[in-house]
């Protein structure tokens, strides 16, 4: 085991702490960022889970095999590595061995005889890898998932009951390559498994994303990072979504960690890493002129030291969520911009979302109106690159007003980015602070 330098976790909150006579909700943006200076890394264990299905036939299943030995080029021998193939079942192609010249030149000989043929079953391929992963429980345990088709050789609840056996196990991107994919069906596992769904419209576009994940990986160091809440006796935490870099719901995801304690699992972590996350917790309101402690977060984590993984947890007074009720409406009106601007952030991609699914079932008055929102919501923030998206999809009359027609032109693969890149935000660009 490696050793690293002080990397302490740092929480800041931003909120309006001021509340009116009676009023209990309180809201805030908690900016968690790993900073630190790193020395080394711990063990890397990657698995590839590679649909094998008869689809992948041709420059598919050719662009595959070219994607994984330039991703395992990448991997030093701090890192270790395994091959699982699925159609309707899978197999293991190669087992899982120190990524030496050695076991490269296998994985190449492995990938070689790899032959698409079958149905697709992606429960296989995850149990496979999980059976795997369960051996190195000391290591950052990271999956590249890549699929062409549709869950077709097995009910959708098999990959339910296999993917809640590897939640918290290893985390997994995932990408599906062509348009005959169904998104849904890719973003729940890389929901469930804290990585990220994406569209590869064109086979050749496989090595670079195998590559980029790859460099993610290698640079994880902190592993079971959790985002721990107190609350006092009086108040009740409603709500955590991770608002940046991408939206996540994580409310169904609590778990008590202690007295009024509860964390939310959020992966392993690199060095400079930093995310947003909005907390709503209702308080018991009290007089004018009193304050009181709402939330205290904090961020339990694993560092891997000489002697192994220690366990330690970061806390940060400036994270600390606060509630004091006045009677100046100057003060408990204002809304916090940091609030604010995520909250626009989440109604864009809720407007997108709603848009495409009522496009999709042939409701294209309703799907005008909410992709038009969802414009004027993208300008409004100046989300440029979510526009962009957006006028692939529709044709953009007056963003201010969020006047729009549907394209008929619209590629199916556009319609697709869009619905998997709308959970990604645009961060709030702070301005830097004053000297």
């Amino acid at each position: 085991m490696v050793t690293f330098s002080g990397m302490p976790f740092q929480i800041e909150a931003f909120q309006n702490r001021y509340l009116a006579p009676e009023q209990r909700r309180v809201e805030a943006i908690l900016t968690v960022t790993a900073s630190g200076e790193l020395q080394t890394l711990p063990q890397l264990v990657v698995g590839f889970l590679l649909d094998k299905s008869g689809s992948m036939q041709g420059d598919r299943i050719q662009a595959v095999i070219r994607a994984v030995n330039a991703a395992i080029s990448l991997l030093d021998e701090r890192s270790w590595f395994f091959l699982i193939g699925f159609d309707s079942t899978a197999s293991v192609l190669l087992r899982d061995g120190q990524a030496t010249e050695e076991h490269r030149r296998a994985a190449a000989a492995a990938l070689a005889t790899l032959h698409a043929a079958g149905g697709t079953a992606m429960s296989t391929g995850l149990r496979a890898a999980r059976a795997f992963f369960e051996r190195y429980p000391d290591a950052i345990r990271h999956a590249i998932f890549l699929t062409d088709g549709k869950n077709e050789s097995e009910p959708s609840s098999q990959v339910a009951q296999e993917l809640a056996c590897c939640e918290g196990l290893f985390q997994c991107d995932c990408w599906g390559v062509g348009t005959d994919w169904k998104v849904g069906e890719v973003q729940e596992i890389a929901r469930v498994l804290l990585g990220r769904a994406a569209l590869i419209p064109d086979p050749q576009g496989v090595e670079a994303a195998f590559r980029a994940s790859i460099q993610k990986a290698r640079g994880k160091a902190y592993k079971g990072v959790r985002l721990r809440f107190w609350t006092p006796q009086t108040a009740t935490l409603l709500q955590v979504q991770q608002v940046a870099p991408s939206l996540d719901d994580l409310t169904d995801r609590l778990r008590p960690a202690g007295p009024q304690l509860q964390e939310v699992a959020t992966g392993a972590w690199s060095p400079g890493e930093s995310r947003d996350f909005h907390v709503v917790v209702e308080v018991q309101s009290s007089a004018v002129g009193n304050e009181m402690l709402a939330l205290r977060p904090s961020v339990a984590y694993e560092e891997p030291t000489a002697a192994g993984w220690t366990s330690r947890e970061d806390r940060s007074p400036q994270g600390r969520v606060i509630a004091q009720w006045c009677e100046v409406d100057l003060l408990t009106a204002r809304v916090d911009e940091h609030v604010a601007y995520y909250k626009g952030q989440s109604d864009l991609a809720q407007a997108i979302r709603q848009g495409l699914e009522q496009q999709e079932a042939g409701n294209e008055v309703a799907a005008t109106q909410l992709l038009g929102r969802a414009v004027r919501l993208a300008h409004a923030t100046q989300n440029t690159e979510m526009t962009q998206r957006l006028a692939r999809v529709v044709e953009v009359l007056d963003p201010v007003q969020g006047t729009v027609r549907l394209r008929r032109d619209a590629r199916k693969a556009a319609t697709m980015e869009l619905q998997l890149e709308s959970s990604f935000t645009q961060r709030l660009i702070r301005p830097p602070a004053k000297p």
